[in-house]
């Protein structure tokens, strides 16, 4: 479960529908600590964003179980990838092509990845009314914004 814990904010964004229902009351490896909110506050606070109905809630949990066993060995495996891609980066004679070739095996993971939550979101989004669809769009521009918006200011201090 720890490489499920390891999402970031926007890899929840984009499988936001499929983790809804199943995520806990609250995380305590992390709440607990007083560190940042739990995964499982995070995706329901969403949930009641899209005020998503018991039915959906269900329905979208179905889904979610069919892929449970798919989306932790996705991400197990990009956690391995990138990984191994840090410890090539950091290798005593760290070199260009074992850097590259690290690097492209997190890439394909990463497409596989992808490839996996466009096919959740293909069961998940008829589930959905066209205002929770357009929500999640919402979220998803307000997030593009906010990280285009901290590149900017990185640009911005590195030119003082």
């Amino acid at each position: 479960m720890k490489t499920i814990k390891l999402l970031t904010i926007a890899t929840a964004a984009a499988i936001i529908a499929g983790g809804l229902t199943s995520a806990p009351a609250q995380d305590t490896s992390d709440s607990a600590a007083g560190t940042r909110p739990g995964r499982g506050q995070f995706l329901q606070r969403i949930a009641k964003k899209l005020n998503l109905t018991d039915d959906q809630k269900s329905q979208i949990k179905a889904v979610r179980g069919g892929e449970k066993d798919t989306l932790k060995s996705l991400f197990g495996q990009l956690h391995d990838a990138r990984k191994n891609l840090r410890a090539a980066i950091h290798a005593n004679g760290a070199n260009e092509a074992a850097v590259r070739a690290a690097s492209a095996k997190a890439a394909s993971v990463e497409a596989d990845l992808a490839v996996e939550r466009m096919k959740l979101y293909g069961k998940i989004a008829p589930i959905l009314t066209d205002q929770q669809r357009r929500k999640i769009a919402d979220f998803e521009q307000r997030f593009d914004n906010m990280v285009g918006g901290a590149i900017a200011r990185m640009d911005e201090r590195s030119d003082n």
